[in-house]
């Protein structure tokens, strides 16, 4: 199905888009459009990369200071510290007290740093990761709606066929009741138009399937009424082009978001090796404090007490401190750390050129298919065209009684061969085309522009 991913094109240069109403038609464009506002596995796609900004931004405030507003209140009974006289006490008591603290990480190895680094990679990884999701969609969407295409365009081909067996029975039932053909010539062509009527009955039935399922992929209710507008692909012209496969990879390469994403991800897989590292190395913070609180004793023989607001503003208190702290064992957290962020970075090593090479494979597979593609095209136009006049000839023969029901039938059956096996390698070169087109752009929105 990769080779269908670009189908949508066929339908672009034919008509333009337009938005689907429920009693219109929809293009390949409408069906693009409605499955990237609305299918769900998109939105969750988005909602991770929401995640990855969400990362970066915790990451980027871990530079700035901490700030802590703290309060308590107690009641004391039995021994305790008289904070006036700082004497034991047994008399029954009530505390509270305020606090207000800040810290700042002055040093840390550079971990915060390469952290923030290692998240805005990610994050331009999540974004392509985005786009790849969209691309992989919008492929899905045009492989089913290549499915449709063909089928109803096996279906016309059916119906065209009925409708010579019908013509044909039409014709020999008036030549029997005026004596000229016999009656036997008749169940011939009867017989003929029902398996006809067969063939035209599964096609249809197989082109309403198609569509459903396209409905389906679309998310679309089930009560919605939908088709599609079949595009005239007479009109589309075919491109007599010649691909390489190494300047399509090198434009690919550069373009597509399916390596790109895996890129930012080994970028960040060494910015995390690096946050990893600084685990290792002393950290240094600063801070302060601001302390104050309130302190009475309960019962008739407390005597006079300080008021509360006099309290709070006396027992006021102030502090900075400056601390260093220097990792000497830490139970081989520091080192497991180090060595998974390398066996990720690794893994994302292999993961890239795994995916340089099957993109080159189906780049190469792809110009082979092409040049196929097109010399097939040729031969099954040539076919379709010496087919076509050699059943116009047979069925002259027929109609002047110089052949039978059996050799008429068998040129019928050619001649519809002939025009699906037409359709499929039009359709097929032109998707061929359009995907290695599509391998210089990486987005459909460029296709249809240029």
């Amino acid at each position: 199905m990769k080779e269908l991913r670009c189908i949508f094109l066929i339908l672009a240069v034919v008509f333009p888009a337009v938005l689907p109403a429920q009693e219109e038609k929809w293009t390949l464009i409408d069906c693009i459009d409605y499955a990237l506002a609305n299918n769900i596995e998109l939105q969750r796609q988005g909602l991770q990369t929401e995640t990855a900004s969400i990362n970066l931004v915790k990451s980027k405030m871990d530079l700035l200071p901490d700030l802590n507003l703290g309060s308590d209140a107690r009641v004391g009974f039995g021994r305790s510290i008289d904070p006036v006289t700082n004497l034991i006490t047994f008399k029954q008591n009530v505390s509270n007290s305020y606090s207000l603290n800040s810290s700042m990480e002055l040093f840390n190895g550079f971990t915060t740093l390469n952290t923030i680094s290692a998240n805005k990679f990610m994050l331009k990884a999540g974004l392509e990761a985005e786009r790849v999701a969209r691309n992989t969609l919008i492929v899905e969407i045009m492989g089913q709606y290549y499915q449709v295409i063909y089928a109803k365009g096996l279906e016309a081909a059916a119906k065209m066929q009925l409708d010579l067996s019908e013509r044909q029975l039409f014709r020999i039932t008036k030549m029997v009741e005026t004596g000229k053909e016999a009656v036997a010539r008749k169940y011939e062509i009867e017989s003929q138009a029902s398996a006809d009527r067969l063939t035209y009955t599964i096609a249809r039935n197989t082109a309403s399937q198609a569509v459903t399922q396209l409905k389906q992929m679309l998310q679309l209710s089930s009560g919605s009424d939908f088709d599609i507008l079949m595009p005239d692909l007479d009109n589309v012209l075919i491109a007599d082009a010649t691909f390489n496969t190494d300047s399509i990879y090198d434009i690919a390469a550069g373009v597509l978001p399916r390596l790109k994403a895996i890129e930012y991800e080994l970028e960040a897989a060494a910015r995390q090796i690096a946050a990893a590292k600084g685990q290792l190395s002393p950290a240094l913070s600063v801070g302060g404090a601001i302390f104050t609180g309130y302190y009475k004793v309960l019962g008739e023989e407390a005597g006079e007490q300080a008021s509360y607001s006099s309290q709070l503003k006396n027992n006021n208190s102030q502090a900075l401190y400056l601390s260093l702290n220097i990792p000497i064992f830490n139970r081989y957290s520091a080192g497991r750390n180090i060595k998974l962020a390398r066996i990720r970075k690794s893994d994302t090593e292999l993961r890239l050129e795994l995916e340089k090479n099957n993109l080159y494979t189906e780049i190469e597979n792809g110009c082979l298919a092409y040049n196929r593609g097109k010399q097939e095209y040729m031969a099954a136009e040539a076919n379709l065209e010496y087919t076509r006049k050699s059943f116009d000839a047979m069925e002259k023969k027929f109609e002047s009684g110089l052949t039978d029901v059996t050799d008429y039938a068998a040129a019928k059956t050619t001649l519809f061969a002939a025009e699906t096996e037409a359709l499929r390698t039009r359709l097929q070169l032109m998707i061929r085309e359009l995907t290695m087109r599509f391998y210089t752009t990486g987005e459909y929105e460029s296709l249809i522009i240029n």
